[in-house]
C-alpha cells in the first residue's frame, strides 16, 4: 500500500510505530520547502536515509568526526561522479576508512535525518511501499521504537527552546560575560554570533543539525553570554532552497561566459556550505574559462600562421590528426579566420589546437601582408 498526507495530520511518531509494528517495506519521502529526506525501511527497520540537506550527507559527518580531510572529500566526490560508485565504497577502497567507522557515520547521519524530522512543524510525506532499488552500501538495520523516544524528548526541548530562540532566522549579540569561554566549539558560535550569522546559518557552518545548534545557542543564551537581537524573513531561513538557487544562477552565468558574475554566486555557496561539492567545481570551471580565455586571445582572427618547421622536420614531428589537419591548411597566406571556415572541428576546439602549436614553436603568427597597389598588381 501507498499513502499521503501533512505531518499537521499524521504525526512522524504514528507513521514510524505504524512500520515498525507492522514491519512494513517501503520508502517514506517528506518534504518542507526546499528541504527533502527519505527513510528506506525493511521489515520495520531503517534500512538507510537520504537527504539533501548539506549538513546530514556522509561526508560532513566523516568530516566533523575527523574520519577525512576537506580535500579528501573533495576528491572521492570527484572520483564518484566519474565512476558512479557511492562514496562509502570509494573511501573503503581508497583506504581511507574501514568498514566499522563507515556504518558508524552512516548510522549518525541517519539519525540525524530523523530526529531533525521530528522538529518539522509541517510537511508533506507519503509513503511508498515496496523495497527500494537505491544502491546502499552498508544496510543498517536500525531500530525505530528508540529513535521516536529520543526524537520525542527533542521535540520537547525543542519547544523550550523555541521559547527563546523562536525562528531559524534568529541572529544574536554578545554581552561581555563571553571572554572566559574556552570549550573550542562554544568559542566557534560566538564568533560566527558576533559575525551577524543567523542560527540557520550558524548550524550550516558548524554542520550542526538545527537541534543542535539551537540547543547550543540556547544553553549561551541561558549563562547571558548571548541575546537574542533580531529575526530574518521566514523565507530567509530556506537555506536548501538559497543554496539551490545560487548555483542554478551561477550555472547559467558560467554557461554565458559572464564569469565574474558566476564566482560571486559559487562564493556565496561557499558561504552558507563551505563543503559545497557543485561550487568547488564551480569555482574550478570559472577558473579554466578565465585560462581559457586567456589562451584564445593570443590567436587574433586576422593574424596569419606561417609555419618555423620545414617539411622533413614536420614529417617526423608527432602531431594528431586535428593538428596535423591545421598544419594542412596554412600556407602564409591564409588567416586564421580563414582557416576556422574551412575546418570540420568545432571553433574553440581549433583555436587550442592552435595555442598548442604556438606553445611548441611550430608555427608562428604573423601580421597579414598589406593589399598590393593596381599599379603594384600589374608589375
Amino acid at each position: 500500500m501507498s499513502f499521503s498526507g501533512d505531518l499537521h495530520t499524521f504525526e512522524l511518531t504514528e507513521i514510524l510505530e505504524w512500520a515498525a509494528r507492522r514491519k512494513r517495506t517501503g520508502t517514506l519521502g517528506v518534504q518542507r520547502r526546499s528541504t527533502q529526506k527519505k527513510l528506506l525501511v525493511r521489515s520495520g527497520l531503517l534500512r538507510s536515509t537520504w537527504s539533501n540537506d548539506p549538513r546530514e550527507a556522509l561526508g560532513q559527518f566523516l568530516i566533523r568526526e575527523r574520519r577525512i580531510t576537506e580535500e579528501q572529500l573533495f576528491q572521492a566526490l570527484l572520483r564518484q561522479e566519474k565512476e558512479g560508485r557511492l562514496l562509502g565504497a570509494l573511501l573503503t577502497a581508497e583506504g581511507l576508512l574501514n568498514e566499522k567507522a563507515l556504518r558508524e557515520a552512516l548510522m549518525s547521519q541517519a539519525e540525524a535525518t530523523v530526529y531533525d524530522l521530528f522538529l518539522w512543524p509541517d510537511a508533506r510525506f507519503e509513503f511508498q511501499d515496496g523495497d527500494s532499488s537505491e544502491a546502499v552500501h552498508v544496510i543498517l538495520g536500525m531500530d525505530l521504537v528508540p529513535m521516536m523516544r529520543e526524537g520525542r524528548r527533542r521535540l520537547e526541548r525543542w519547544k523550550a527552546i523555541q521559547r527563546r530562540i523562536p525562528s531559524s532566522g534568529i541572529t544574536f549579540r554578545l554581552t561581555g560575560a563571553g571572554h572566559g569561554i574556552e570549550d573550542p566549539r562554544e568559542r566557534q558560535a560566538l564568533g560566527l554570533a558576533a559575525a551577524g550569522k543567523t542560527l540557520e546559518e550558524i548550524g550550516l557552518e558548524m554542520r550542526l543539525s538545527r537541534f543542535e545548534a539551537a540547543d547550543l545557542l540556547d544553553g549561551l543564551c541561558e549563562r547571558g553570554v548571548l541575546v537574542v537581537e533580531g529575526i530574518a524573513a521566514e523565507e530567509s531561513t530556506d537555506t536548501v532552497g538559497i543554496i539551490q538557487g545560487l548555483l542554478a544562477g551561477a550555472e547559467l552565468r558560467l554557461g554565458e561566459g559572464r564569469l565574474s558574475q558566476a564566482l560571486e554566486a559559487f562564493e556565496e555557496v561557499l558561504s552558507l556550505d563551505r563543503l559545497n561539492q557543485q561550487a568547488k567545481k564551480g569555482l574550478v570551471a570559472v577558473s579554466e574559462a578565465r585560462e581559457r580565455e586567456r589562451r584564445l586571445r593570443r590567436v587574433p582572427m586576422e593574424k596569419v600562421p606561417v609555419l618555423m618547421m620545414g617539411a622533413m622536420t614536420l614529417t617526423t614531428a608527432k602531431f594528431d590528426a586535428q593538428e596535423g589537419f591545421l598544419l594542412s591548411r596554412i600556407n602564409g597566406q591564409w588567416n586564421v579566420q580563414s582557416i576556422l571556415k574551412v575546418c570540420p572541428m568545432p571553433e574553440e576546439e581549433a583555436l587550442q589546437i592552435f595555442v598548442r602549436l604556438l606553445d611548441r614553436k611550430v608555427i608562428v603568427l604573423n601580421e597579414p601582408s598589406p593589399p598590393k597597389s593596381p599599379q603594384a598588381a600589374r608589375r
